[in-house]
């Protein structure tokens, strides 16, 4: 008899045993007595201890048991019209996997959810679900919600480790044509994969050391094992997919010579927003004064991973201050807990906890952490001692305004509230703008007001230039996983369209 409390249920190595389903099932409501389902309570997800977490950089969220996946599955409503589906922006197909997984079809219900997402473990890490599929889920107007992205996770989990790994999708026939795609993240993952699956040649540039994007080089281990990432990508080596590591399009290599002079007949750009924003103020070059992203990577990775001018872990100080409001900043105080579990550390945000644009849940394990916050605080200047160390920084408490553009009130200073915040490490995380080398370096390529890649419409992604392509955070700013992913999902099925329509009896296109 299988364990119904271990993560998979028990049985043998690569499989999943479900022996105990059907007496499970039998104590569920029916499949269609939603009221009945309204009245089931809902399965807690599982933590790291607090403690134990900051003695490491393993995943908080710990996995559900079989039986709580099949359980919290149970709670699904089977609604006809679906809201979940269309609170993620991927249009996942929610209730027909939930379903599945109710059935004790996990690999089906994995399968389910990859029909419409190429990154689906990861998303159900990392998606704010309270604001998407959560957020819109109708259990959620009574009792809590469906824990969408747990089940999510947990599905591609076991499929992944147990059952086989992911599985192959049928290739269609290699048709010739080659494919550039810039950025190994969530964009060009996606992307690649599914152009590859119809057929093209795809080579993927990455301006780091190793492939994965922001998946590597931006989310923290305590947030997404990189383990997982590695087996994706293996899994798209396997595929036929080459990985170029190193290459910094637009700096090293144009564009336009892919095109011109390395047998490129299209060119994706998933090259993301990692220009990190600065604030401006007097000692912000100051040593031991980091911007996000140097922090994180050196604080979250080995230097086999990193550029040898990021080798060595960041200054560990005895009181940080990260300054910022999103999940990179929560990213940088966790980090910065984990570095020196003794410390303090401070989150400075100039607004009110209600406009903070992260997930609720970053900010609770934040707090469960040890981290301390200032809100309606800015600061305004950085100090230094006589070796241009950072050592403190001169704040002002500020007041909300009138709405914004966005509908936030705008935060505005309020006179003589100045005072001092002593610290030896300063991060700065106030977000991240669309680094300006490859529309700068590729001929009438354009570019929006706000200095993102134009793309016709999400739905092709088309670029000003017809054999160019692009979407994820270079068109639409920092934003998210799935956000990046969809709308590369269509822009490959635009890319293999047009390439397809180019394409003579005699096989390869001729070049543009």
């Amino acid at each position: 008899m299988a364990d119904p409390d271990s993560p998979t249920g028990g049985g043998e190595e690569n499989a999943v045993s479900t022996d105990f389903i059907p007496s499970l099932n039998s104590n569920l409501p029916k499949p269609f007595d939603r009221r009945l389902r309204l009245r089931s309570d809902p399965v807690k997800p599982h933590k790291q201890d607090p403690v134990e977490r900051l003695k490491n950089f393993d995943e908080v969220s710990q996995a559900l048991t079989l039986r709580e996946a099949i359980l919290e599955a149970g709670r699904c409503l089977q609604c006809e019209h679906h809201p979940c589906t269309f609170g993620c922006p991927a249009h996942n197909d929610i209730p027909a996997a939930l379903w599945l997984l109710e059935q004790g079809d996990i690999k089906g219900a994995a399968m389910k959810f990859m029909e419409t997402s190429n990154l689906p473990d990861v998303c159900g890490r990392l998606c704010p679900q309270e604001k998407q599929c959560e957020g819109s889920c109708v259990v959620g107007t009574y009792s809590l919600p469906i824990a969408i992205g747990k089940l999510e996770k947990f599905c591609v989990d076991i499929t992944r480790e147990k059952l086989g790994g992911y599985p192959r999708p049928p290739l269609a026939p290699t048709i010739g044509t080659r494919v550039a795609v810039v950025g190994s993240g969530p964009a060009g993952l996606a992307v690649a994969e599914e152009l590859v699956k119809r057929g093209h040649g795809v080579t993927i540039f990455e301006a780091w050391p190793r492939p994965g994007g922001l998946l590597i080089y931006g989310i923290p281990g305590f947030k997404l094992n990189k383990h997982l990432v590695w087996d994706k990508i293996q899994y798209l080596q396997e595929l036929g997919i080459e990985f170029r590591c190193n290459t910094h399009i637009g700096k090293e290599l144009s564009v336009d010579a892919l095109l011109r002079d390395h047998g490129f007949d299209a060119v994706f750009l998933g090259h993301g927003a990692s220009s990190g924003n600065r604030m401006k103020i007097p000692g912000e070059d100051l040593k031991n004064a980091y911007n996000a992203t140097e922090y994180l990577v050196r604080g979250n990775l080995p230097d086999e991973l990193l550029p040898a001018e990021m080798h060595g872990r960041p200054h560990v100080g005895q009181r940080t201050v990260v300054v910022g409001g999103g999940d990179t900043a929560m990213d940088c105080v966790r980090t910065a807990r984990r570095l020196c579990p003794e410390g303090e550390v401070w989150c400075v945000y100039r607004r009110s906890e209600a406009e903070m644009p992260g997930r609720m849940e970053e900010r609770i394990n934040a707090r469960e952490e040890g981290v301390k916050f200032e809100w309606l605080t800015l600061p305004v200047k950085f100090f230094g001692d006589e070796e241009g160390r950072v050592k403190a920084c001169e704040c002002i408490r500020m007041r909300l305004g009138a709405p914004d553009a966005k509908g936030r009130r705008t935060p505005v200073p309020i006179e003589g509230s100045n005072f001092v915040l002593e610290c030896d490490t300063a991060v700065i995380a106030i977000g991240y703008s669309v680094d300006d080398e490859i529309a700068a370096t590729t001929e009438n390529l354009k570019k929006t007001k706000w200095g993102s890649i134009w793309v016709n419409t999400e739905e092709e992604g088309q670029t000003s230039r017809e054999e160019i392509w692009a979407a994820g955070d270079c068109v639409r700013g920092a934003d998210l996983i799935v956000t990046a992913m969809a709308p590369a999902r269509k822009a490959a099925r635009s890319i293999d369209r047009t390439l397809r329509a180019k394409l003579p009896a005699s096989g390869k296109i001729p070049k543009l």
